[in-house]
């Protein structure tokens, strides 16, 4: 997955946090490049986040777009061969 709604080229930021011991152990036996790790869950979860809020933002929308293609068909049936 691209993600390109940041700026992959924006220099490094050192970030104090705290985790699980255990994670923690296990990750680094497994040579798991934390840092990298963090930004791609990082960005899905950014992604996901701003997903939902448009769907909110829009759900009237989309409700009004539904009931009017209920009432009135989708531009091209007449159209469809299927």
């Amino acid at each position: 997955m691209q993600n390109h709604f940041y700026n992959h080229d924006a220099p490094k930021q050192t970030a104090h946090l705290s985790i699980n011991s255990d994670l923690l152990r296990q990750a680094k036996e497994e040579k798991i490049n934390l840092s990298q790790t963090l930004e791609k869950i990082l960005a899905a979860a950014i992604l996901d986040k701003r997903r939902q809020e448009w769907l909110e933002n829009s759900h009237e929308a989309i409700e009004e777009y539904s009931q009017f293609i209920e009432k009135y068909g989708c531009f091209g049936d007449a159209l469809r061969c299927f």
